[in-house]
């Protein structure tokens, strides 16, 4: 089957019904999406579908019906996104196993919602684990992140 990932083409030779999270990790060596749960109920394997968030570890390759675009695309050290910036600014990771879950999430939902109120943010988010709890950064990384989408 064809995959874009990344803006780059894939061919990978693969049973249609692989969840996308090992097809990334384990036929393309894309490390930045994380097994964490494997139910979909964590978020550290979030990757984005067309701009959607979703939990790779439940969506089959063969489902996949769009642009896959993980943490590795999503921005880079000389150009992070608004969210990467953010994230670092606020310096939300501590173990930093969730991150790029938390990262993906944070970028669909605030191309859906550019002004989020803080219950927003943290309804968007909930479904994103962080063992390490730094949920106090997280929502604060999201609200100066959607500053600086929206050029404030």
């Amino acid at each position: 089957m064809k995959l874009n990932v990344n803006g780059k083409a894939h061919d990978v030779d693969v049973e249609e019904d692989m969840p996308l999270l090992w097809v990334l990790r384990d036929e393309l060596g894309i490390t930045g999406v994380k097994y964490g749960c494997g139910i979909a109920q964590c978020g550290a394997c979030t990757v984005h579908v067309d701009g959607v968030a979703v939990r790779s570890c439940q969506l089959a390759a063969g489902d996949v019906d769009g642009d896959i675009t993980t943490i590795e695309g999503l921005g880079t050290p000389e150009a992070m996104h608004a969210v990467q910036q953010a994230w670092v600014e606020h310096q939300v990771a501590q173990c930093g196993y969730c991150q790029s879950g938390q990262i993906m999430q944070a970028a669909s939902f605030l191309d859906l919602n550019a002004a989020p109120s803080d219950q927003q943010i943290d309804e968007a988010m909930s479904g994103n684990l962080c063992r390490c709890g730094t949920y106090p950064r997280i929502r604060a990384a999201v609200k100066t992140a959607a500053a600086k989408l929206q050029g404030a």
